[in-house]
């Protein structure tokens, strides 16, 4: 009689006698020394010399600039122009740009910041909270006309900001709100992509189960959202709130035609107006390289939210995009 040892692994491992083996790499430590010998790795694991070519040519687009901005902020208006734009000039001039930006015009620079950060900051709370509660209202509660009104959401992500601001300074004029801080705030608390990412999110990331649990325990409707859903809701709300504050931050068309007082301008504004009177004044009251190095502090701090909130803002960016 044969056994498990006369025929081999193949048989103690359960595989029939006169079967051929299983073809594929194997698991495990092996799998290294499979790869060099047959040299291919298996189709989802291989990766496209093309695509990361791609990949980093994409990257270096996009940071070049950023990069001509740092060497840039470090340069006098001379140097700006006759030296090399992406290395050093001789003279390092960062420390004199910066000072000479924060006491123009006794220092309104610093006032154009604080501006920014509030617009951003509060435009971006409110129109995450409230894109939350929308977005957790479509997802969850049925009531008269939802897919109309959720189809209008859907049609105002289509609608360009700048072909609203001209109706939005009407209604703000005739409302008398045109240069204050409301005329920048309300209208940037609307986001329609931020109610249509918290629909998606909230119909995964709380369970019916849960919210009906807690409506039997006696909570009410507003402690079942604050309390609960706002906790699970939390990686979407960094997201809408990132999106929001970098919207604000950038926006340059809606304060434009807003604001007329310099000392509510954001940096946007601030820094136009900046470039517009270097450009007609020329020669020696240029003040490009105060422009440049204006608009490097502008994008730091951009950069360190995304830096800080970037693992809150990568999963709510994936919200829905896998259905377990």
């Amino acid at each position: 009689m044969t056994t498990a040892t006369q025929q081999g692994p193949r048989a103690a491992a359960g595989t029939p006698a006169g079967a051929a083996p299983a073809v594929g790499p194997p698991a495990g430590p092996n799998r290294r020394a499979h790869r060099n010998r047959s040299g291919n790795l298996p189709p989802g694991e291989r990766r496209s010399t093309l695509l990361t070519v791609l990949l980093w040519l994409c990257g270096g687009y996009f940071l070049l600039p950023l990069v001509w901005l740092v060497v840039a902020s470090t340069k006098d208006n001379t140097g700006l122009f006759t030296s090399f734009g992406f290395w050093f000039a001789d003279d390092f001039r960062l420390g004199d740009n910066l000072a000479t930006l924060f006491t123009l015009q006794d220092g309104v620079f610093g006032q154009w910041i604080l501006n920014t950060v509030l617009y951003s900051v509060v435009s971006g709370v409110g129109a995450a909270l409230l894109s939350t509660a929308a977005g957790y209202a479509f997802a969850k509660y049925e009531f008269p006309g939802k897919r109309l009104w959720f189809a209008v959401v859907l049609g105002a992500v289509m609608v360009p900001t700048t072909a609203l601001a001209i109706p939005t300074y009407l209604l703000f004029a005739g409302a008398g709100l045109t240069n204050t801080v409301w005329a920048v705030i309300l209208p940037s608390l609307v986001s329609p992509f931020g109610v249509y990412l918290m629909r998606i999110f909230a119909e995964e990331a709380v369970p019916d189960s849960l919210v009906e649990a807690a409506r039997i325990d006696g909570a009410g409707e507003f402690r079942i959202f604050w309390q609960i859903v706002l906790r699970l809701l939390a990686p979407g709300i960094v997201t809408v709130l990132l999106f929001a504050l970098v919207a604000t931050w950038n926006n340059y068309f809606l304060p434009l035609i807003m604001l007329t007082d310099p000392k509510l301008f954001p940096l946007t504004v601030g820094l136009a107006q900046l470039q517009a009177a270097s450009e007609a004044g020329g020669g020696a009251s240029a003040q490009f390289s105060t422009v440049i190095t204006g608009s490097l502090v502008s994008v730091l701090p951009l950069i360190v939210a995304f830096l800080y909130l970037q693992r809150y803002w990568q999963s709510g960016l994936s919200a829905g995009s896998v259905k377990e």
